[in-house]
């Protein structure tokens, strides 16, 4: 790549079914295409539509009602911006992440346990990455998985190394993409993982997935090839309030410099 990728988060609100939920769901999507639109006007590179506000998460299988109002979100943001978009189901349903971004003509899906398992609050999550590659051929090949490694609110099998996931994930269960996040969300990820990861496979594609600030951008640079902005752009630094324009323009300026 010639230059830092940058995607926006889109923390899409409560939807119905959750226990959050507030009617219309309108509402819910129109702040999604918002704050979608803002980013893009910042200059990101493209867009990623997650079910935040659906906490708690379902392990992997959400209801029919998240993925029917998930599509609604991601159809309008796909026809209200220019850039690229991806769709993340939460905790880790990647088959009906890769149905809707399909059926949207979506780009890119994010799968937090793409292969092998992860100890998280949901439980022991499995990765599906055997289904996941032959759905995608099925439905829509050109769509990118972006997998996260060792990711974050979750901790791995005793023993397992970083660089051996890493491995797996981009030669065996044929990711497009690796994501490093920190422990948790808006956490900074740890630069020795980094480098780690990078010797490992260093024809990889990383991307770092949590804890990026205007800052911590400059460390970034030349050692991964995109970054996934969530919290950073938020209204006052924080993740339940709409995209700012100046700190999102803030983040491009940092990464383009």
């Amino acid at each position: 790549m010639t230059s830092l990728q940058l995607i926006g988060m889109v923390h899409i609100g409560p939807l119905p079914g959750s226990p959050r939920y507030r009617p219309p769901l309108s509402r819910v999507v129109e702040r999604a295409v918002d704050d979608a639109s803002t980013l893009e006007r910042a200059g990101f590179d493209a867009v990623l539509v997650e079910n935040y506000g659906d906490a708690p998460y379902f392990a992997d299988d959400v209801p029919d009602i998240t993925v029917a109002s998930m599509t609604r979100v991601a159809a309008a943001t796909r026809m209200a911006v220019n850039v690229p978009v991806g769709v993340n189901v939460l905790r880790n349903d990647g088959v009906a992440a890769l149905s809707i971004a399909a059926a949207c003509e979506a780009h890119f899906v994010r799968v937090n346990v793409l292969s092998g398992v992860m100890y998280t609050d949901q439980g022991l999550i499995e990765g599906r990455a055997a289904q996941m590659a032959r759905l995608r051929a099925t439905l829509s090949p050109k769509i990118e998985i972006l997998a996260d490694l060792f990711v974050k609110h979750a901790t791995p099998p005793p023993g397992m190394r970083i660089e051996e996931a890493a491995a797996d994930l981009w030669h065996r269960a044929m990711s497009d993409g690796l994501i490093l996040s920190g422990p948790a969300t808006g956490r900074p990820t740890d630069p020795e993982l980094v480098d780690r990861v990078r010797a490992a496979v260093p024809e990889a594609r990383i991307l770092v997935g949590s804890g990026v600030t205007h800052r911590r951008i400059a460390g970034l640079v030349g050692r991964v090839d995109g970054i996934i902005v969530g919290t950073a752009t938020k209204e006052k630094g924080e993740i339940h309030r709409p995209v700012d324009a100046a700190r999102a323009a803030r983040i491009v300026r940092a990464a383009r410099g």
